[in-house]
């Protein structure tokens, strides 16, 4: 039933309209309506659905910073003209004060007001224990899912703008305005309740949904216990521990709402990834790995460990997934990821524009598990010349056709995650050798090149990792069929590199536990393990020795293993890292050039520009006029 109560607008139109337009977190006047919303256990589920459509859509574009606010992909010039409110004008650096764009604290611009939402949590919170009748362990799961709820909407926030207001009850319309007005709490406090709101949760949450058709996406133990595990590490991480660039941003009082670095942070992280782990030991959850696809048992171990890596993120209900959005269905996603496979009736239907960058295709690791720009058996300095496929690459590039040399020689994720010029892209209604499979051409003139001004790869990538590998053209070529999977939240493989990243920052050195868990990653990606790989193929072997070394490592372990799943763009701002990455310029291959040599030259896009300020979004100048208890964020 909460399948089809996710989809009604029940409390966002009826509640939701009367707005936070005026003051944050107001109760509003319609009591009656309220009382009517928890009048009994059907008219309470529907409150409790309409708590959970303020989730973002995960899987797309125009609502998710994670996939065009940052350096992972990258959109032709020309879609800036079709759509006025684009989140990719973020990563060009026009994020404003006025109408900011994602805007998240007011919900305009394909932002989601997340403080409306923390108020219909408040208000669920409130008044479900009135609900005559409410079996007690309905009530306690239901309470359970709305407090957790609210404590991800504030993280959403925090993330987003770094320190919040508070809102441990709605406040009444009958309130003096020195209720009304809130101010901004320190990084600590918010941390601190967000917590103590996925404590509370925890003991009336299922292990597990026991009927997915019904129940998928609704929260579960495992998934609440991720989740604070990610919560914990971001705040153990430089930008909200110790970050010295925002400490003269105080409150009212004159005290900064940043505080110093506090090592223990990382042991409280640390402890709250061993306690998901443990739940999930008690679970069927595991990484999802080339065997468990039984309708690919007919292909060699090549082509399913590809297939099966690739479907990680696709694949709706594999066991890695720890929780998933429902309401993010990713058609528009997939459309956008498709490369254009066939001139007669692919350029219709495909918008084909969801570019990865060529940093992107240089971060995979060689195929012996080491940075290409580290192995010593690798020719780095030639990566952009030009060689033809041949039979050793013959799953993963077209035999006899020429192609980058960039392209050879790495690692199973690389040929999962990306489509490229003459590159094979399985699926698509071929599998199978013997099927003829599939290839992108995508130079001057080819099927995959340049179509309109909007539709087609500005670099030459695509991510077809957020493609299903069953998503397939109608036969009668009219129609593109797209096998829809509700984009993952979290899932295991995140969690075994946040769990080595932790044991890292606790330990002096990298200690066993730190290997084990990168290794268990690395091995389902068919790689040797961290120190067999740098040991026999690094320009530095003893790299992994050092904790320095080994935070590197395990940072671009997360950044390939996570590509193109939202990861990156908050990765590298919790790392502080998105300063030394979004003042690179973006680059892909010359579009456009008839020939290998022509279409390989590699061609800056844009040269970005990051400063400190942009770690936090602006919060909106009316509401910063509204609110005089309100400071903006530093440098806007």
């Amino acid at each position: 039933m909460m399948n089809k109560l996710l989809l009604l607008t029940l409390g966002i139109i009826l509640l939701g309209n009367q707005s936070c337009d005026s003051y944050l977190d107001v109760v509003p006047d319609n009591v009656s309506t309220i009382e009517s919303a928890f009048s009994n256990e059907y008219e309470a589920s529907k409150y409790l659905a309409t708590c959970y459509t303020y989730l973002p859509n995960f899987g797309s574009v125009h609502s998710n910073p994670a996939f065009f606010c940052g350096d992972e992909a990258w959109l032709p010039e020309a879609t800036l003209e079709t759509n006025t409110v684009n989140p990719w004008k973020i990563a060009r650096g026009t994020q404003g004060t006025t109408e900011p764009i994602l805007n998240f604290w007011s919900g305009k611009s394909n932002g989601t007001d997340m403080f409306d939402a923390i108020r219909h949590c408040n208000i669920f919170i409130e008044k479900i224990p009135t609900v005559l009748g409410l079996d007690e362990i309905i009530l306690k799961r239901w309470q359970s899912e709305v407090k957790f709820l609210k404590a991800y909407y504030m993280f959403w926030l925090v993330r987003n703008y770094g320190p919040i207001p508070i809102f441990k009850e709605n406040i009444s319309v009958t309130s003096t305005n020195g209720d009304l007005f809130q101010e901004r709490q320190s990084i600590d406090d918010c941390f601190n309740y967000i917590i103590e709101l996925i404590d509370e949760s925890t003991n009336g949450l299922p292990l597990f949904i026991v009927n997915e058709g019904e129940e998928f996406g609704r929260i579960t133990l495992p998934a609440a216990l991720a989740i604070k595990a990610r919560i914990l590490t971001a705040a153990a991480s430089p930008l909200f521990n110790g970050n010295t660039e925002f400490e003269s941003m105080v409150n009212s009082e004159g005290e900064s709402f940043f505080s110093p670095f506090d090592a223990n942070k990382w042991e409280v992280a640390n402890t709250a990834i061993d306690s998901a782990l443990n739940a999930i030991q008690m679970t069927s959850h595991a990484l999802f790995e080339k065997d468990d696809y039984v309708y690919l048992s007919s292909l060699n171990d090549t082509l399913r460990l590809e297939c099966a890596l690739r479907s990680i993120v696709s694949e709706k209900y594999n066991k890695e997934i720890l929780w998933a959005s429902s309401k993010s269905y990713t058609s528009d996603i997939q459309d956008r990821s498709f490369a254009r496979l066939e001139n007669d009736y692919y350029n219709q239907l495909v918008a084909s524009n969801l570019a990865p960058t060529m940093r992107i295709a240089e971060q995979f690791y060689s195929e012996n598990g080491i940075p290409i720009e580290e192995d010593n058996t690798y020719d780095y300095e030639n990566r952009y010349s030009i060689k033809s496929g041949d039979f050793e690459h013959r799953y993963f590039i077209k035999e006899g056709e020429k192609t980058a040399s960039l392209h050879f020689d790495r690692e199973p994720r690389f040929y999962s995650s990306l489509g490229f010029d003459r590159g094979i892209w399985y699926g698509a209604g071929r599998l199978k050798p013997e099927d003829g499979l599939h290839y992108v051409k995508t130079r001057g003139g080819e099927p995959a090149g340049q179509y309109n001004t909007v539709d087609y790869s500005i670099t030459g990538y695509w991510a077809k990792k957020l493609v299903h590998i069953k998503s397939v053209v109608s036969s009668d070529r009219k129609s593109l069929t797209k096998v829809r999977y509700a984009f993952p939240i979290i899932r295991l493989a995140d969690l075994y590199l946040l769990k080595a990243e932790v044991a890292n920052e606790i330990a002096a050195a990298p200690t066993a536990e730190v290997f084990e868990y990168m290794d268990k990653v690395r091995s389902r990606a068919g790689l040797n393990g961290v120190q067999e790989s740098w040991t026999n193929y690094s320009k530095n072997p003893g790299k992994f020795s050092t904790k320095s070394g080994m935070r590197e490592i395990i940072h671009q372990e997360r950044l390939i293993e996570l590509c193109m799943e939202g990861r990156r763009f908050w990765d590298l701002r919790r790392w502080k890292m998105s300063r030394n990455y979004m003042n690179k310029t973006i680059k892909g291959w010359k579009l456009g050039g008839m020939g290998a040599e022509e279409f390989y030259q590699p061609t800056v896009l844009f040269s970005p520009n990051f400063s400190s300020r942009d770690y936090f979004w602006p919060i909106q100048e009316y509401r910063i006029v509204e609110n005089p208890n309100l400071i903006q964020n530093k440098g806007w």
